[in-house]
């Protein structure tokens, strides 16, 4: 029986000690999952080997920071990630932010933390 997907149903995280996610869908070749990040919060720099990503923000604000230079996000506004890209998502505004990622194949075991890169 298909079942609809909603956070009441969705396996709950919490990750950077402030942040939460719901996985939405999660099979190996696909992955959505919906989080929110309060004001000022974010992820580290991380890369993923093989997933393509898309961030989709439902909600407030966010900036997309990559090797390449930042990308500001409004509601209703996403960036695709491609595999190899440094990057880390974050809440720079004083409200928090609600967004969909969206991954193929799924990023279960496929991140990577990396530092910082030199020169942006």
């Amino acid at each position: 029986m298909i079942l609809p997907a909603s956070r009441a149903s969705a396996e709950h995280y919490v990750w950077g000690e402030v942040s939460e996610g719901w996985r939405l869908a999660d099979e190996p070749g696909l992955s959505v999952i919906e989080e929110q990040v309060p004001a000022g919060g974010g992820e580290t720099w991380h890369v993923h080997r093989d997933a393509r990503q898309f961030f989709y923000v439902l909600e407030g604000r966010a900036v997309m920071c990559t090797g390449d230079g930042d990308v500001e996000l409004a509601a209703g506004e996403g960036v695709t990630i491609m595999p190899g890209t440094v990057h880390r998502f974050t809440n720079q505004s004083d409200a928090h932010v609600r967004f969909l990622v969206i991954s193929a194949p799924t990023t279960r075991g496929d991140r990577v933390e990396v530092d910082p890169p030199a020169a942006r």
